[in-house]
C-alpha cells in the first residue's frame, strides 16, 4: 500500500512540472477525460445494442426512444468523438508549435494512440447501420484493394464475405469494443514515457531547475479546463446535439441506394481529401496514410537551440499557414469532386506535405 501511495505521489503530486507552461498543456489531461466519457457511454450503449445487419438499426432506434436516458448517451457518445478529435489535433498541433515531438518516445506512442484512436472511431461509425454507416465501410475497406497481389483477399477477409454485410459489422462491434481498452494501456505507456523526462515548456528549453510540484498549481488548472469543457459539451447535447451528425445517417442502410455524396465524419475529412487528390487509387492510400505517419518525422528533422516554435517568426507564419491548410483540407473533403475542388484539393495536399518538406531546411538556416 505504501509503494503505491509513493508511486502515486511522485506520478502526479509532486511530479516536477515547469514553471512557464500555459493552458496548452491542459489538452492531455482533457484528453483523459473524453477517453473516460466514451469508454463508460459506450459500455452502457454495448448493453442494449445488437449488432445484426437486421436488428442494429433498430437497436439504435430503442436505445434512443425506450431505454431510460438512452437518448442521452447516444447523443454523449457520438459528439464525445467529435470532441475527443477536436481535442487530439489540438494536442498534436500544440506538440508541433512548441516542440515537444523531440520526446521522442512520447511523440511515436502518442502517434501510434491517434492512429487507433481512428482507427476505433472509423469502427464505431459503421454501428448504426445507416446509409453512411454502410457506403463509408464500403468506400473505406475497398481502399485495401489497391494493394498489389493480394489486395481483394484482404477486403474479402475483413468483409468475411463477398459485400459489407452480418460478419462485417459483428467483427466490427467486437473490434470497437475491444480498441479502448489496447487504447488505454498505450496512453498508460504514453504517460510513462512523458514522466521520464517530464513535461515540455514554451520555449521548449531543457530546464531542470525551474520546476515546481504539480499539486495543486497545475491540478488547480486542470480542473478549471475540466470544468469549462465539460460545460461546452453539455451545451451541444443538450441545445444542438445532431450538430456533427449526417443526416443520411438517419435513414436504415440500403446496398441498392448509394447516397448522392459519401463522406466520412469531419475528423477523417482532410485525409479522406488528400486521398481524392491522387488520382492513382494505391498513391491515394498512401498520401492517406503518410498523412499522418509523416509527423513522426519531426523528432528527427529538428536539431536547434530553440526548440519551439514561438522563438521565431518564419516559424510562426510557416505553423499558421499549416494550420490554415489544415482546416481548408477538412473544408474541401465535405465537398463534391467536382471543379473547382478537385485542384484546390490538390493544391491544399502539396502545400500540407511541403511543410515536413520546408521545416528541416528552415531549422538549418535558424540554428
Amino acid at each position: 500500500m505504501k509503494k503505491k501511495f509513493k508511486l502515486i505521489n511522485s506520478f502526479l503530486i509532486n511530479l516536477p512540472t515547469p514553471t512557464n507552461i500555459s493552458y496548452w498543456w491542459n489538452l492531455g489531461s482533457i484528453l483523459g477525460v473524453c477517453l473516460m466519457i466514451q469508454l463508460i457511454s459506450g459500455i452502457f450503449l454495448s448493453m442494449h445494442y445488437t449488432p445484426n445487419v437486421n436488428n442494429a438499426f433498430n437497436s439504435m432506434i430503442h436505445i434512443t426512444r425506450d431505454v431510460n436516458f438512452g437518448w442521452m448517451f447516444r447523443i454523449i457518445h457520438a459528439n464525445g468523438a467529435s470532441m475527443f478529435f477536436l481535442f487530439m489535433f489540438l494536442h498534436t498541433g500544440r506538440g508541433m508549435y512548441y516542440g515537444s515531438f523531440l520526446k521522442t518516445k512520447v511523440w511515436v506512442s502518442g502517434t501510434l494512440i491517434m492512429l487507433t484512436l481512428m482507427a476505433t472511431a472509423f469502427l464505431g461509425y459503421v454501428l448504426p447501420w445507416g446509409q453512411m454507416s454502410f457506403w463509408g465501410a464500403t468506400v473505406i475497406t475497398n481502399l485495401l484493394s489497391a494493394i498489389p497481389y493480394l489486395g481483394q483477399t484482404m477486403v474479402n477477409w475483413i468483409w468475411g464475405g463477398f459485400s459489407v454485410e452480418n460478419p462485417t459489422l459483428n467483427r466490427f462491434f467486437s473490434f470497437h469494443f475491444i480498441l479502448p481498452f489496447i487504447l488505454c494501456l498505450m496512453i498508460m505507456l504514453h504517460l510513462i514515457f512523458l514522466h521520464e523526462k517530464g513535461s515540455s515548456n514554451p520555449l521548449g528549453l531543457k530546464n531542470k531547475v525551474d520546476k515546481i510540484s504539480f499539486h495543486p498549481y497545475f491540478s488547480i488548472k486542470d480542473m478549471y479546463g475540466f470544468v469549462v469543457v465539460l460545460m461546452l459539451f453539455m451545451f451541444i447535447n443538450f441545445k444542438i446535439p445532431f450538430l456533427f451528425n449526417d443526416p443520411e445517417n438517419f435513414t436504415p442502410a440500403n446496398p441498392m441506394t448509394t447516397p448522392p455524396h459519401i463522406q466520412p465524419e469531419w475528423y477523417f475529412l482532410f485525409a479522406y481529401a488528400i486521398l481524392r487528390s491522387i488520382p492513382n487509387k494505391l498513391g491515394g492510400v498512401l498520401a492517406l496514410l503518410m498523412s499522418i505517419l509523416i509527423i513522426l518525422t519531426l523528432p528527427f528533422n529538428s536539431n536547434f537551440k530553440f526548440k519551439s516554435s514561438s522563438m521565431y517568426l518564419t516559424k510562426k507564419i510557416l505553423f499558421s499557414m499549416f494550420c490554415g491548410t489544415f482546416i481548408l483540407l477538412t473544408w474541401v473533403g465535405a465537398k463534391p469532386v467536382e471543379p473547382p475542388f478537385i485542384f484546390l484539393g490538390q493544391l491544399l495536399t502539396i502545400i500540407y506535405f511541403s511543410y515536413f518538406l520546408i521545416n528541416p531546411f528552415l531549422n538549418k538556416i535558424i540554428k
